[in-house]
């Protein structure tokens, strides 16, 4: 299929000539307008792959022509044709944006070669704007896709958070239940983990604890038995003072409530503080016997809530509890070897404002 020109020239001769000459090629074809508005109308209606345009000496009707041409679609290749070759012509066709000129007497080789490569550039400019406009249209429907996708996504996600969350609430009312049965197992310690937690939560609160930290601390304090349910009733219950052996049993519970709880990924701050919560702060305590700052904070205030609490209730190995100020002094007494001495310090600020402890 020949390539479409339309030749703008009101020289009828000139034009009828020109157009013998460049459809002899058999490439292309030639529309002829000898009116600058007709051809303007042509333009607008119909595609061409080049346009040739001349006016009588390229007179300012003649460069209002080509300007009016690139208004209507910039993608117009033009190649101006001059009556005659003036340095104004030429800047401002340029200025314009026009693909190349030709002038008086016509060199048809420089007219050939302007043709044919103005086609070509022509044809390029087309199939980048078909191009764009199809990858416009693709990027489009992938952003409506994408749109659609991260809905979904969000959807879902929320979705699976929420039954997370229910997975893990689900667990932690399984091992709270756990951990309460542990309690009621021995009637020495009904309620203890709670106690244990209302006094850790008030000396972390003083300390300056963050919101999750004191969180962290309460959820452990009603967990850090639960390694119990891994201990004999008869070693738990026992009257008396327990021998080595049974004190070696007795020293395993942290570790076992660690090894319950392990899998519950979502909990491992907690299980750390489980598992360190009877370590000392002189490094004599157990299971892993570590020491100082090498203790988690939150573990080193369990110790002292759960120490403390310890000896204001009754216990199988002795009938009456501590008074309150038998507890307090012993607290004092192990403060800098069982006790961290900042946690004491802040258990001392607040203890005489419980009256309940």
């Amino acid at each position: 299929m020949a390539y479409k020109l339309l030749l703008i020239n009101d020289d009828e001769s000139e034009s009828y000539y020109l157009r013998q000459r460049i459809t002899a090629t058999g490439e292309y074809a030639v529309e002829l307008q000898f009116n600058a508005e007709k051809a303007l109308e042509e333009v607008k209606r119909n595609f061409f792959d080049l346009i040739i345009a001349k006016y009588a000496s390229m007179d300012t009707e003649g460069f209002s022509l080509i300007k009016a041409l690139r208004q209507i679609n910039q993608d117009n290749v033009i190649v101006a044709f001059l009556n005659e070759e003036t340095e104004v012509a030429i800047r401002y066709i340029e200025s314009q944006g026009v693909y190349g000129y030709f002038a008086k007497p016509v060199d048809f080789a420089r007219l050939f070669f302007l043709i044919k490569k103005g086609v070509e550039l022509h044809n390029i400019i087309v199939s980048h704007r078909r191009y764009s406009l199809i990858l416009q249209e693709q990027l489009s429907t992938l952003q409506k896709q994408n749109a659609l996708l991260a809905r979904r996504i969000e959807e879902s996600t929320k979705n699976l958070a929420h039954l997370y969350s229910n997975l893990q609430e689900s667990y932690l009312h399984t091992v709270r239940a756990l951990a309460q049965a542990i309690d009621a197992r021995d009637h020495y310690t009904r309620s203890h983990s709670e106690n244990v937690a209302r006094i850790a939560v008030e000396i972390a609160k003083e300390m300056r604890l963050s919101a999750k930290e004191i969180d962290a601390v309460r959820e452990a304090c009603v967990l850090h038995d639960l390694g119990k349910i891994g201990i004999q009733d008869s070693i738990l219950n026992k009257p008396g003072q327990l021998d080595n052996k049974e004190w070696e049993e007795i020293k395993k519970h942290p570790l076992i409530a660690a090894q319950i709880l392990e899998s519950l990924t979502f909990l491992k701050t907690e299980i750390d503080l489980v598992l360190q919560h009877h370590e000392h702060y002189d490094g004599s305590g157990y299971p892993e016997g570590r020491k100082g700052e090498d203790i988690l904070l939150g573990a080193r205030i369990i110790h002292l809530a759960d120490a403390y609490e310890a000896m204001r209730s009754a216990r199988s190995y002795r009938s009456l509890p501590l008074s309150k100020e038998e507890a307090i002094e012993e607290i004092k007494k192990n403060s800098g070897r069982q006790f961290d001495p900042l946690v004491v310090e802040a258990f001392l600020r607040i203890v005489n404002s419980m009256p309940e402890w």
